[in-house]
């Protein structure tokens, strides 16, 4: 008999050292690698793991998220048995401390309780990996675990494997326990269940910084980070849109960079990962940069160590330069002019 997990993903973490890049959006729908949100790693891994019903439990700004997933079509999760759920918190002025809040699985407990997978899988929505979690489940059966936690290095990767059951139980029991997440669990020293970890040895960056954020998307610039994500035999699903190829016009030059399709390229980009739709114009310089999508960047312009976000605007003549260990953000839908540059 086949396996199954059911797949359950925390969007509610707010990481204030990301506040540039999610005032207008959940940390899930940061994009990520040009034509990537950040939820789409984890979901990807879920599905490519068999898993065929996921749900996410949002909780801020889940807008661009719910636009991202849609029906779940991308994700082939739009079935009619199982799929593709969400959940928003009606609990907006209770802090969550950990991944797998109790009390906001508490207000959806029916979904777990109408759930037919006996095991269920528990994700942060903010890691960047590309991981199979099959051998995950046969060890948790073989080693008879309660728990299992994803670990790298000794460090856990906020992943919970348990079974449907126990996981409605530690939620039932909550106010008794005193358990309000799946970490309170596993770090008391009194509880009474058999706690395993599972060691993944390959890629993974959780990103809860504005530096790692940068550093983790300039790390997929090597051939052997790319190479680790990328995985043919394990593809990472987005939304898909159509759109023309990028043209670049003459005298036009791109080096080690990653861009997506509709842009217009009609200066100089290296080392830079280029978002859908962005327009570089004639003599701009763009190095070390993230440029996120549908932003306009005028002629004669240099740009190092910056990432803009959606939207943006940079004048003709404007200047910008940031840092490579503390990159600069410009905010979404702002515009940066000449006599702006920092």
């Amino acid at each position: 008999m086949k396996k199954k997990m059911l797949g359950v993903i925390d969007a509610t973490t707010y990481h204030e050292d990301l506040e540039e890049l999610t005032v207008h959006r959940s940390l899930a729908a940061v994009p990520f690698a040009g034509r990537y949100r950040l939820i789409d790693f984890v979901l990807s891994n879920m599905v490519n793991s068999d898993i065929e019903s996921v749900a996410i439990f949002p909780k801020y700004q889940y807008r661009s998220l719910m636009d991202h997933l849609g029906s779940g079509k991308n994700w082939d999760l739009n079935r009619k048995r199982d799929g593709l759920f969400f959940f928003p918190s009606p609990l907006l002025d209770s802090p969550s401390k950990g991944i797998g809040s109790f009390n906001h699985f508490a207000a959806n407990l029916d979904y777990f309780y109408r759930s037919k997978q006996e095991y269920a899988l528990i994700s942060n929505c903010f890691t960047v990996f590309n991981m199979d979690f099959r051998p995950v489940l046969d060890r948790h059966i073989m080693m008879g675990c309660d728990i299992t936690v994803v670990r790298q290095d000794g460090r856990s990767l906020e992943m919970y494997l348990v079974k449907t059951s126990l996981l409605i139980n530690l939620i039932e029991n909550r106010n008794e326990t005193g358990y309000t997440c799946m970490s309170d669990v596993v770090t008391d020293i009194h509880h009474s269940y058999t706690i395993c970890n599972y060691e993944y040895t390959g890629l993974a960056v959780m990103i809860d910084s504005i530096e790692n954020y940068f550093a983790a998307s300039m790390g997929l610039l090597e051939p052997e980070a790319w190479k680790n994500i990328f995985l043919r035999s394990q593809p990472i699903y987005t939304k898909v849109k159509d759109e023309p190829p990028t043209r670049y016009v003459k005298g036009a030059s791109a080096k080690n960079s990653m861009i997506a399709n509709g842009c217009m390229i009609e200066g100089t980009v290296e080392n830079s990962i280029i978002s859908r739709g962005v327009k570089i114009g004639k003599g701009s310089v763009v190095k070390n940069c993230i440029i996120m999508q549908k932003t306009h960047i005028g002629e004669n312009c240099v740009l190092d160590s910056v990432i803009l976000d959606k939207d943006v605007k940079v004048e003709s003549g404007a200047r910008i330069e940031g840092r490579h260990e503390m990159p600069l953000v410009i905010r979404k839908g702002t515009v940066q002019g000449a006599l702006m540059n920092s």
